[in-house]
């Protein structure tokens, strides 16, 4: 039994691997047509499909959101009950039907076609009436369907998919929509995090800032060291850094003396340390701690003071890392 289920299995894949491998050779001047289209539209994308071609829209529609280019679906029943009312003349309409013939699509087309807006259709046959209503017709056919009866969608949902997939990330292209852009479209992710989360919104501040004068001996350092719980202590002039002393660093001063009582932190701080400026992305602090192999930095403002800390901990607090 166990071979059977392995064998059935890689034949579903087989079957889509080839039917993404027949998409590529697709990717025609249609499909530019339909880049070009819904890069120059004003207004927004509406993906519309039936079954399981509304599932697809679905996520094709959250795709090209979340990368730049303003889409959402509505469901072709629920459209000719009023929903019609979301599309506009600026916008551009997707269909996806893969025989070209969902009745529920067939119905409302007329209606968005008087309104004057665009549709680029996307089914597996070009002589449908979808198809054939369309402004830009995107071939999505498959040879077969995984499905052993060649009923179910499958190879041919896949093929869709793929097909939203490369007109979304073309279009990303096209506007060259970066990395940034994709976080303010995603401000709850991980990703969000890491790049609009900037050192000033998690650095610490005031008196939770390590400081010591560069005449202090190293106890007194140490005793603000331990005080502070950074792991270092930056070593200042009127708010001007001079050097800064960290617990590793402490570890190698008792591997050259015990005697600590009679060291000034001047003689044992590392004078041209690291820093960054508050204005950072809190990810460009991981990059620099990574690239130093250290885990703590001062914090300067743009005129070189010194107006925070922060370390790997208060990143990883910050879920930066």
């Amino acid at each position: 039994m166990s071979n059977s289920i392995i064998k059935s299995a890689k034949a579903v894949i087989a079957i889509e691997k080839n039917a993404l491998e027949d998409l590529e050779n697709k990717i025609d001047g249609e499909f530019v047509k339909a880049c070009e289209l819904i890069s120059q539209c004003s207004g927004k994308v509406i993906v519309i499909g039936m079954g399981k071609s509304g599932h697809i829209g679905n996520k094709i529609a959250a795709t090209l959101a979340s990368t730049g280019t303003p889409a959402f679906a509505v469901h072709p029943a629920e459209a000719g009950h009023g929903d019609l009312g979301m599309i506009s003349r600026n916008d551009v309409v997707i269909a996806i039907s893969y025989s070209g013939e969902s009745d529920e699509i067939s119905m409302i087309l007329p209606v968005i076609q008087r309104a004057g807006v665009k549709i680029i259709s996307m089914t597996g046959n070009h002589s449908s009436s979808i198809a054939k209503a369309a402004d830009i017709h995107i071939d999505v056919g498959v040879k077969k369907e995984a499905c052993p009866h060649n009923l179910a969608p499958t190879a041919s949902t896949t093929a869709t998919l793929a097909m939203g997939d490369a007109i979304a990330v073309s279009l990303l292209t096209m506007k060259g929509f970066t990395p940034d852009d994709f976080a303010r479209s995603h401000p709850s992710g991980s990703l969000g995090r890491r790049l609009l989360t900037f050192v000033t919104n998690i650095m610490k501040t005031g008196d939770e800032i390590p400081l010591i004068n560069p005449n202090a001996t190293l106890s007194d350092a140490l005793v603000e060291m331990t005080k502070k719980g950074l792991g270092m202590v930056i070593i200042h002039e009127n708010m001007n850094l001079k050097g800064i002393y960290t617990d590793g660093d402490l570890r190698r001063t008792l591997e050259k003396t015990q005697n600590l009582n009679d060291l000034k932190i001047n003689d044992v701080m590392t004078k041209d340390c690291s820093a960054i400026l508050d204005s950072e992305p809190a990810i460009k602090a991981v990059e620099l701690m990574d690239g130093k192999n250290i885990n703590s930095l001062p914090v300067l403002d743009k005129n070189k003071k010194i107006v925070g800390a922060i370390n790997m901990h208060s990143l990883m607090q910050a879920k930066v890392v």
